[in-house]
């Protein structure tokens, strides 16, 4: 494979460069706004070269029409066969000792095809709107559940405790079949995987772990999950059920069963990715709408504006920040050589909040028309939950405006130090109920 090579590659300063991959920028977001912004205009196609080592040097992609242009071009820019999310060389050499892939879990976003829409297809139908709306009434349910313990708790409370983390997690549970009192271990491990970043949520208290650290506990965080769906699965076969448990564990591929490792993986994407994006996007929503009585007043007396609101927090927040492809041959982007091996971020953060999409995108704006976000990814890869992500908001927040008459923040809203899936870990809120 060809490297990038050369004294004229466009390579960022350090200090942009640390920017973009430390995790304290995530949660730092108008500084780090403020350096997409410039990128976009100055070096939208630039190298991040670790002045450490500690990363192999990869493309840095920020223009909305290149990240939405590789998202959907799967021939060329390839989930594999480099990791899909930024990884140290530390990070990918323990992987590789420890399960032989460069990537801890193996699941649909590490797949390309033809492997990929073989296993997407298992459970693609069960995520669909036509099926998603014979659970409808279960997910109204738990919605109702989880706002009557908000308004028990009192007139104040960290809506992320109380809502945007345990309702998406109640309702991914219950579609895969995982008994609730299993969630608070499903919610920890999945805190660990995505934010092992940040001290709060990997349950480790240390502010300022070594790269070593993280991967010690995402590590663990992965074997945890896969232990435990060993034996869910086990159980799915004996016991088959209509639950997305049962479908994982009874599918075949070319007339094989699934073996245990992409089966495991496919467990946990759905169990981890299928409530943490949806919470970071509630969150956010409850966000503007605190930040805004105005526009609260509105959608609490139209509910037809509720679907551009949820749309639009799902833009303003990004909850998946980057993805990343190798180059499966040599192309060019924005104009700038790429060579076939190349390693790409695609920063859809940047490209949610490209002036040149989106106008004024620091602006929470309901009635955003048209908004094509990059939230979900494109093409082939777009998120499989999608539907039921934007049915949950729906759901939840017409319960929230059927009971609560005024909301505002009572403190200050903490980020998740992440590169990859962020968003509000706190949003202290005081509300009033009617």
């Amino acid at each position: 494979m060809a490297t990038m090579t050369g004294e004229d590659l466009p390579t960022l300063p350090e200090d942009i460069a640390r920017t973009v991959i430390a995790p304290e920028s995530y949660a730092e977001w108008d500084g780090l706004l403020d350096t997409f912004d410039w990128l976009r205009e100055n070096m939208p196609v630039a190298r991040i070269v670790a002045s450490d080592g500690s990363f192999d040097p990869f493309w840095l992609i920020t223009r909305y029409d290149d990240v939405m242009r590789i998202s959907k071009d799967n021939r060329t820019f390839l989930n594999n066969p480099r990791p899909v999310v930024l990884s140290t060389r530390d990070a990918i050499e323990f992987s590789l000792k420890v399960t032989g892939s460069k990537m801890l879990v193996d699941s649909l976003v590490v797949f390309d095809a033809p492997i990929h829409p073989k296993y997407r297809r298992l459970t693609q139908d069960w995520f669909m709107p036509k099926n998603l709306r014979k659970i409808e009434d279960e997910i109204r349910a738990l919605a109702r559940h989880t706002v009557d313990r908000m308004i028990a708790n009192g007139p104040e409370g960290d809506f992320v405790t109380l809502v945007s983390a345990p309702y998406p997690l109640h309702v991914v549970m219950q579609i895969l079949g995982v008994p609730e009192a299993d969630e608070p271990q499903m919610l920890f491990l999945t805190q660990q995987m995505f934010g092992g970043q940040d001290e709060d949520l990997s349950g480790s208290g240390m502010k300022d772990m070594t790269p070593e650290q993280i991967t010690q506990i995402v590590a663990g965080a992965v074997k945890q999950f896969e232990d435990y769906f060993a034996k869910l699965a086990a159980d799915r076969r004996a016991n088959p059920t209509d639950d997305v448990a049962s479908v994982i564990a009874n599918a075949t591929v070319d007339g094989e069963p699934l073996n245990d490792r992409d089966m495991a993986g496919y467990y946990i994407i759905v169990a981890s990715a299928g409530h943490d994006t949806t919470s970071a996007s509630t969150a956010g929503a409850m966000l503007a709408l605190a930040q805004d009585p105005e526009q609260f007043a509105k959608v609490k007396a139209d509910r037809s504006l509720l679907p551009g609101i949820v749309e639009e927090a799902i833009r303003w927040t990004t909850p998946v920040q980057h993805f990343m492809r190798t180059a499966a041959e040599d192309t060019e982007v924005g104009g700038q050589k790429i060579a076939q091996g190349d390693w790409l971020m695609i920063n859809y953060v940047a490209a949610n909040y490209d002036p040149a999409q989106f106008d004024n995108p620091r602006k929470f704006d309901a009635s955003r028309s048209p908004n094509r976000h990059l939230a979900f990814g494109a093409g082939a890869h777009q998120c499989l939950g999608l539907h039921l992500a934007r049915l949950e908001m729906r759901i939840v927040f017409e319960e929230l405006l059927d009971r609560i008459e005024m909301v505002e923040l009572a403190g200050e809203p903490k980020r998740a130090k992440s590169t990859f899936v962020g968003g509000l870990k706190t949003l202290p809120l005081r509300y009033v109920a009617g």
